[in-house]
């Protein structure tokens, strides 16, 4: 399996072949969003109508690759998502429309209509046997919750005791250029976003697609979490990025492993 823990520099069009049918457990997307940034290359400077034909090719090229337990997240605009969702839903079960809440602060913004400050992901499952560990990814409840819930008939109830399950509004603050998670990418997504999906919806020691690696954060959170990954990026020097930040993730592993020794 020599696509394990590896990226691989090309066109997820031309080079998902490398991946076997039935062979990922999660896949993560987070393509461009036709808006015009400027990822090294023309990936989103297309028209809408070229845009929507690229989408439907690419999610019927990697849908394939999933397993029967499998699941897939798909990071959109607006602008594209009711289209793109209602195409995936003749094809996968949609099991949530996430909006994530950038906590983008109130200044600036559009001045003929309301500031747009979410991206929307969709969640959609292969079949109803998809893989779903909530306990992995509860929020704990603070001490003055706690202690408001303690009446006879919440003792010893796990969602008391382990936290309560997220809902679909996720509020994480982008990642700021002083932010020391930071790199040089547009559209870095947190990584505390990724682990959420990785924890929740793919299995220890399971497989976890990227078709659009950008800045590595899906690689980084399945090195973090036990998970392998696989993942394609355009961008050369987007690449290099991941595998440095790989690097720099395994060297500083390494030396609190050391640190713990002496």
């Amino acid at each position: 399996m020599d696509y394990i823990n590896k990226i691989f520099n090309e066109d997820i069009l031309t080079g998902i072949d490398n991946l076997p049918d039935g062979s990922i457990d999660l896949i993560i997307a987070d393509p461009p969003y036709c808006l015009g940034k400027d990822y090294g290359n023309n990936s989103d400077k297309m028209s809408p109508k070229e845009y929507l034909k690229w989408s439907y090719k690419w999610i019927d090229a990697v849908l394939p690759k999933l397993k029967e337990t499998g699941s897939f997240y798909i990071f959109l605009t607006w602008r594209y998502s009711p289209e793109i969702f209602s195409y995936i839903k003749t094809k996968m079960r949609m099991l949530n429309e996430i909006i994530w809440d950038r906590k983008v602060p109130s200044m600036g913004g559009s001045t003929r209509s309301f500031t747009s400050v979410h991206d929307t992901i969709g969640f959609f499952a292969k079949s109803k046997n998809y893989y779903f560990d909530l306990d992995s990814i509860r929020i704990p409840y603070d001490a003055q919750t706690k202690k408001a819930r303690t009446r006879s008939i919440f003792i010893g109830k796990k969602w008391l005791e382990f936290g309560y399950n997220p809902k679909d509004l996720w509020s994480f603050t982008r990642i700021h250029k002083q932010d020391p998670e930071r790199q040089e990418h547009p559209t870095q997504k947190p990584l505390e976003i990724i682990d959420r999906m990785v924890l929740a919806s793919s299995p220890e020691g399971g497989i976890v697609l990227d078709p659009f690696m950008g800045s590595g954060t899906t690689a980084v959170s399945c090195l973090n979490n036990g998970r392998k990954y696989a993942g394609f990026e355009l961008n050369p020097k987007y690449c290099q990025l991941i595998e440095k930040r790989i690097d720099n993730l395994k060297y500083n592993e390494r030396q609190q492993s050391f640190n713990l020794q002496i």
